[in-house]
């Protein structure tokens, strides 16, 4: 791929594509059959180094009796979606939920700002897509978030005027729905990922759909992103790659971006990189993107066989923040703003991940109690399932109704959920109370339950 600030020669966009394409599934792997009995295992290596197997397989955050006993009872899984099977220790999560990594696509909400304000059609498709592509860097981190308990929110104030709710609305299967605006876009998502277990790594399927509205003209876009894999996810070093396409549709218009995220190859090659056109309704390329995710994203004019149009220049539309050196969980500073209070509003939601005594305990160090609390919620959500079907009850979301609607994706059918606006008018009651008062994650009850007592349900 050409550099970021030079515009690609002649000999075709499309032929530099189709050969990083090539590349596909190629990165440097290393067989640890034998290795105390991990028959058919594979150590994938984006770097493809040239150490023994067995001593790559050794690396990675796994203590050698957590790997093996890991491995003892994941074995049966392979093949499977694991997304609700398995209890995971906590040592290999982070201190974040799910809902707390769906607010982190919004650290560079303002390229949606900008393509808002924008009037030419393409460069709308420019900002929109750059905006998608950011999440990736944060994304990047091979910790594991916790999985919401059902009912658990999380908000987002304070950055760039929007304001963001999510929440878990399904258990079996796990699905959670976002909202989020200001004055330039509205966001909404349904997401359901499916998984399947490859014994030392796991695929991804973001099953979901997601739209954002940009208001001054009414313009929807809709985000089909690539599927992730997860390599080394017992032996080596754990590492994460999006390999696949991303399409952004313009449905109001019919014009599209199609951006290929590159395969890892050898040594390293292609990874990271991402290139593709916005096209207009008629498939005509119009402009060409090129970058990298963990870098930046470039754009310049082109002709209608993708070649940079003469007299024009590659130029950077979105460039990645700079992150803490050395972080334990490879985390940004943003993600450090949403575990904090810093991005909540006062009277936070009692449901609200901040609040969760698992992930606030793995936030302060202490393994031991953010194990035990792990449990406690889980068993606490296990009793209240078995309650509701006691009773014959329903679990219904507070802040998204269920809708009849049905969305086809790449990787299964999705039911819809749709912001029903209560949080709005919530907000707007709370924020002009005069009992305003900060919460403190560390005395705060966390509270997403259905049934305010169990015992007396």
């Amino acid at each position: 791929m050409a550099s970021n600030d030079e515009p690609k020669q002649s000999g075709g966009f499309f032929s530099s594509i189709a050969a990083s394409l090539s590349t596909f599934g190629s990165a440097m792997s290393k067989s640890v059959n034998g290795l105390m009995g991990y028959e058919g295992l594979e150590v994938v290596n984006p770097e493809g180094g040239t150490e023994d197997a067995e001593e790559e397989a050794k690396k990675g955050r796994w203590k050698q009796e957590e790997r093996d006993n890991y491995w003892k009872m994941m074995q049966k899984y392979i093949g499977a979606d694991v997304q609700s099977l398995v209890t995971l220790p906590v040592f290999i999560s982070e201190p974040s939920t799910v809902l707390q990594r769906m607010a982190e696509l919004m650290e560079y909400s303002h390229l949606l700002d900008l393509a808002d304000e924008c009037e030419d059609p393409y460069m709308r498709l420019v900002y929109s897509a750059s905006w998608a592509i950011s999440i990736y860097f944060a994304y990047r981190r091979a910790w594991k978030p916790f999985n919401p308990i059902l009912g658990e929110t999380f908000e987002m104030t304070n950055h760039g005027g929007v304001t963001f709710i999510a929440e878990q609305v399904s258990h079996h299967p796990p699905m959670s729905a976002g909202h989020a605006e200001n004055e330039h876009f509205i966001y909404d998502v349904t997401s359901k990922l499916r998984t399947k277990f490859l014994g030392n790594s796991i695929d991804i399927y973001p099953v979901g759909r997601t739209r954002v509205t940009l208001k001054r003209d009414g313009v929807v876009l809709d985000l089909v992103p690539p599927p992730t894999k997860v390599h080394n996810l017992i032996f080596g070093r754990t590492w994460i790659d999006s390999p696949g396409e991303m399409v952004m549709t313009n449905l109001t218009t019919g014009d599209k971006v199609v951006l290929y995220f590159q395969p890892c190859g050898w040594f390293g090659s292609g990874r990271y990189e991402v290139d593709g056109y916005v096209y207009n309704s008629a498939e005509e390329p119009k402009i060409l993107m090129t970058g990298k995710w963990n870098e930046s994203m470039s754009y310049q004019p082109c002709d209608s066989e993708g070649e940079p149009l003469p007299g024009t220049e590659l130029k950077e539309v979105w460039r990645v923040a700079d992150a803490p050196p050395n972080d334990k969980y490879q985390s940004t500073y943003f993600t450090h703003k949403l575990n904090s209070c810093d991005t909540a509003p006062k009277k936070l939601l009692a449901s609200d991940s901040r609040l969760r005594p698992d992930r606030y305990a793995l936030e302060k160090g202490d393994l031991s109690k953010a194990g035990t609390e792990k449990s406690r919620l889980e068993e606490r959500q296990r009793a209240e399932k078995k309650n509701r079907e006691v009773k014959g009850h329903q679990f219904t979301p507070k802040w998204f109704d269920t809708t009849d609607e049905v969305t086809p994706t790449p990787w299964g059918d999705l039911e819809v959920y749709r912001y029903n606006g209560k949080y709005t008018e919530y907000r707007a009651t709370v924020d002009n109370s005069d009992s305003l008062q900060e919460i403190n994650p560390e005395t705060a009850e966390f509270n997403p339950w259905q049934y305010e007592d169990l015992a007396a349900e």
